[in-house]
């Protein structure tokens, strides 16, 4: 039989990359290197990735960019009043950020912390069969190490730019979250490009939420067609905790989130609601889990798509709820409207249950409008085009009726006008 010599593609991708500069723990770079040198790109055989090819990012050659922008556009501020901190190509725009920051809370870019400080980078983050997360780790670029202290309550939003510019740009950003006992904050992530083509923005946050805190995260992504990205969220959550995060994929060719929350604690609440606008022949991959390992919890799961032209979407959900884990409410839903024929959907939710007194339930609904709802509206003199409009701007406004940040909404409003042309 004639061996086949398969070649790794992630040698060569990693050829126009700089190792991380950044003092990690040894035995964390050497666990990256041996699944870099031991784990390929995944392929659509693997069923995590079984609907989402990364061909095109492992084409990427990518080639060390000097940074161009000198002051941050209008159309990348998503809260005017936030505390924001800036970031272009993986690297922190200091001039561009803000200088001060609140009492009780600390923000200090990864290549300002101490050794001490980076030991808990990646405590939480899978690498074995995850090569983009060990690419994060042993090129990382930069990130921010966010602290809420103990009891405080962080009035103001933190708000995390992130800008991609050039050809075939590789950024790989590290973000590591820790909310004190008894605290809230918010925190905004958006990624932009601008004058972008071919980049791939690979991105993971650690967050921990500690006793009775309260963390909100709102999170939008618009990167211009032609750019690639690729985020992981890992979440633990300590006792009688709250945690929310709210997705919106509004542009990029292909987006995968990866998110992952691990309920450590009693008596905790996670809420994650996504939106996705697709059209043209975008992709976006929503992959969840949600895994509740003590009692008296509950999950909520919103995420609905809409999708046109020759755009498709993924989702996969999923809850663990482990033994002796009783009295847990875990609630998850996928919904999508296809606007054209060549749109596609592939939904996936499941629940894993090891316990007996529970509450818990799962859906998914794919189709398209409600002709005779169409009908009715232009009965009653309205257009077609404005008639359609508004049914997708209910249906997804379900989604976005969850965002508590009027200034998130209003942006999110904006971009679908410029986008869509809806008007809210």
């Amino acid at each position: 039989m004639n061996e086949i010599i398969h070649e790794n593609k992630i040698a060569a991708f990693t050829e126009g990359l700089e190792k991380t500069v950044l003092p990690l723990p040894t035995s964390l770079v050497e666990q990256a290197e041996r699944v870099l040198l031991s784990t390929d790109f995944p392929t659509t055989r693997q069923e995590a990735w079984k609907y989402t090819r990364v061909g095109r990012i492992a084409s990427i050659y990518a080639k060390k960019k000097n940074g161009i922008i000198t002051a941050l556009p209008a159309a990348f501020t998503i809260d005017d009043n936030a505390i924001t901190v800036v970031f272009e190509n993986g690297k922190l725009i200091t001039d561009l950020s803000t200088a001060s920051y609140t009492a009780g809370l600390s923000i200090k870019p990864l290549s300002l912390c101490n050794a001490s400080e980076l030991r808990t980078i990646g405590k939480n983050v899978q690498l074995d069969a995850e090569p983009f997360n060990a690419l994060n780790t042993l090129y990382m670029n930069d990130g921010l190490y966010i602290q809420i202290a103990e009891n405080a309550q962080i009035d103001r939003t933190i708000q995390i730019i992130h800008v991609t510019t050039g050809i075939e740009t590789v950024s790989n950003i590290r973000h590591v979250i820790h909310s004190g006992k008894f605290s809230k904050a918010s925190v905004i992530q958006g990624y932009f490009t601008s004058n972008a083509e071919s980049s791939f923005t690979n991105v993971v946050t650690e967050v921990d939420v500690c006793d009775n805190a309260h963390l909100t995260i709102d999170k939008i992504q618009y990167e211009k067609e032609g750019n690639f990205h690729i985020a992981t969220e890992q979440v633990e959550q300590a006792k009688d905790s709250h945690f929310t995060i709210n997705t919106l994929t509004l542009n990029g060719t292909l987006v995968r989130n990866n998110l992952n929350i691990k309920v450590h604690g009693v008596n905790c609440e996670t809420h994650l609601n996504g939106a996705y606008l697709l059209k043209d022949n975008q992709h976006v991959d929503n992959h969840t889990t949600v895994d509740h390992s003590a009692p008296h919890c509950a999950s909520n799961e919103l995420y609905k798509g809409v999708i046109d032209g020759k755009a498709t979407a993924v989702f996969n959900g999923k809850v663990f709820v482990r033994k002796d884990s009783q009295k847990i409410n875990a609630f998850q839903s996928n919904a999508n409207v296809l606007l054209s024929e060549n749109a596609t959907v592939n939904s996936k939710p499941e629940l894993e249950i090891y316990a007996d007194d529970v509450k818990c339930s799962h859906g998914s609904t794919t189709g398209q409008l409600d002709e005779e709802a169409v009908f009715y509206l232009r009965a009653r003199g309205i257009s077609e085009r404005s008639a359609r409009q508004l049914m997708v701007s209910a249906f997804i406004g379900d989604v976005l009726e969850k965002i508590e940040n009027e200034q998130v909404l209003n942006f999110t409003h904006r971009i679908l006008k410029d986008r869509f042309g809806w008007d809210f």
